[in-house]
């Protein structure tokens, strides 16, 4: 083959007019070359003639012959594109069922590479060339291919779907423009797309952190749930430890109270189960709209997108979240309400197993306190660790601040709770007077005042040695069958309780109970003066130390 045929291409056999390859090729006086029925018909409609290309007139209408030459090169070209096509055809694969077919191929369709939004048509990869080679071609529109290309076509005016009225929300032609939309306010469908477009991506990027949300909101319900199981497991423990030592008359209290706290774990893993079923759900319903809107975000259909965005556009209905959890259920006096109905026939072994059961329940909860410097009243002596204050004989010349106690010898913890439970420990050992509890934040730090839960304050307290009160209101005269060597004070805030116990009897002392709390708690204390040095042992946070 010649080396002027290897550079033969499609653009120099086609005709300026049709856009198609030469028939019956003639040649104008310029030197321009084209169908002889399409130059035939645009003088008969242009008159005085001239050519299409270089717009020179001719006065007298040229009279026009085939150009052999320029037919022969044509037929040829035609003969090498066939066999080329037949060649590529037995190579490409034919459309399977589901995919767009060649709408140009006769006999077995090939799959469709290309479709034309000019032309309306899907073409193979043979069929295709001219519009990726031909210069007129390269101008129309290509997108992946699909069927049905009639529908991009306007049902009233046969046009193109050009436009997107913003008015009415829907896809219009330019004729629709002029007429039936002539008021209202238009834009491309390419605009149109690319924020249809963006929109989709953000409700994706919704879509995926209400999914991450839902996830997380099951790891924090499962985390409860282990909680709750480690909870009960104890329980039940701690319960057949007490349960052990009665007479076989008392097995059936024990069964009953193993069977009330499963059924409390029953409950709550029930209702983390429905929960987590239904966040499943959510996702799985979640997960399905991501996959839809990605797939919509990724096509390049214009009207594709447009005609699904929609229905597309928002995440699916779901629940709010944000203020569902699973709370573990409270076992508080459990074992002590059982062990309560039993006859009076328990012996004292019994009582104290019960309370070191107790105590041991609520030692779990211990967190390391501090005195805060801070709030000590200036007669205070507090230990570089922070661990013992007493009375001393000299005032210190301290700055006064909003949180210092300035009237009673007072002191709080660095520490503040608002939620959960938590427990410490202090040595009262040597003293004649001491108060200690806990305390809101907002308490009365300058003036006179009276402990009590109305005033913020949930104390007990030793006067003259042997004399022990619960600050309540009225206050409650406690009888104690020995004297206090160490107290544990134990609050559960949601519970609202707080409970003080003897640590060497292993016994409970007073609780106060159906407390509000809704502000910030510190352990409070207090020393109280030394009265010449008969009150001058220090009050000591001691570390606390489980009972076994």
């Amino acid at each position: 083959m010649s080396a002027a045929s290897c550079l033969r291409s499609e653009d120099q056999f086609l005709c300026s007019i049709c856009l198609d390859v030469f028939t019956d090729p003639v040649s104008t006086p310029c030197g321009h070359n084209f169908c002889k029925n399409c130059i035939n018909k645009y003088w008969n409609i242009n008159v005085p003639c001239k050519c299409p290309m270089c717009k020179k007139v001719f006065y007298t209408r040229p009279e026009l012959h085939v150009n052999t030459f320029i037919s022969e090169m044509v037929s040829q070209f035609r003969q090498e594109a066939q066999q080329k096509a037949s060649s590529s055809s037995s190579e490409q694969q034919a459309a399977k069922p589901g995919e767009v077919p060649c709408d140009v191929c006769t006999g077995t369709k090939l799959k469709a590479l290309k479709s034309c939004l000019v032309c309306l048509t899907s073409y193979c990869e043979t069929h295709l060339e001219p519009h990726l080679t031909a210069s007129r071609l390269k101008r129309h529109q290509l997108m992946d291919p699909v069927e049905n290309l009639e529908d991009r076509m306007c049902m009233k005016h046969d046009k193109p779907l050009e436009l997107f009225c913003k008015t009415d929300q829907t896809c219009v032609c330019m004729l629709c423009s002029v007429l039936d939309h002539k008021t209202h306010e238009f834009v491309p469908l390419k605009e149109e797309y690319e924020g249809k477009k963006a929109e989709l991506g953000k409700t994706e990027a919704e879509i995926q952190q209400m999914i991450q949300k839902r996830r997380l909101k099951i790891q924090e319900i499962k985390h409860s749930v282990d909680l709750s199981k480690k909870d009960a497991n104890r329980e039940i423990a701690e319960g057949v430890q007490v349960f052990i030592t009665l007479m076989e008359s008392v097995e059936r209290s024990l069964n009953e109270l193993i069977e009330t706290i499963e059924e409390k774990q029953r409950t709550t893993e029930k209702q983390a189960e429905d929960f987590i079923k239904e966040l499943e759900q959510e996702i799985s319903e979640l997960m399905k709209r991501s996959s839809e809107v990605k797939q919509l975000s990724r096509s390049e259909d214009h009207l594709h997108l447009l005609q699904n965005f929609p229905s597309l556009k928002a995440a699916p209905p779901t629940k709010d979240w944000t203020e569902v959890s699973v709370r573990p259920p409270s076992y508080e006096g459990t074992v002590v309400r059982a062990v309560t109905q039993l006859e009076e026939t328990l012996s004292k072994k019994m009582k104290k197993l019960l309370g070191e059961v107790e105590l041991k329940r609520v030692q779990q909860y211990a967190v390391d306190v501090t005195l805060d410097p801070d709030t000590a009243n200036p007669d205070l002596i507090l230990s570089d660790d922070g661990k013992q204050v007493n009375h001393g004989d000299v005032k210190k010349n301290l700055p006064d601040n909003p949180k210092r106690f300035t009237r009673y010898v007072n002191v709080l913890g660095k520490q503040s709770f608002s939620s959960g439970r938590f427990y410490f420990e202090v040595q009262v050992k040597g003293k004649t007077n001491w108060t200690l509890g806990v305390a809101r934040e907002s308490i009365n730090r300058k003036g006179e005042f009276s402990l009590c839960p109305q005033n913020g304050y949930w104390t007990i307290l030793l006067r003259n040695g042997n004399e022990y009160e619960a600050c309540n209101y009225p206050s409650v005269r406690l009888s104690l069958k020995s004297q206090l060597q160490k107290v544990g004070v134990f609050v559960d805030y949601e519970e609202g309780l707080v409970s003080f116990y003897d640590v060497d009897v292993a016994a409970l002392i007073y609780s106060f109970t159906g407390c509000s709390f809704t502000e910030k708690l510190y352990p409070f204390f207090s020393p109280c003066p030394n009265y010449g040095g008969k009150n001058s042992a220090p009050l000591i946070i001691c570390p606390v130390n489980q009972t076994e």
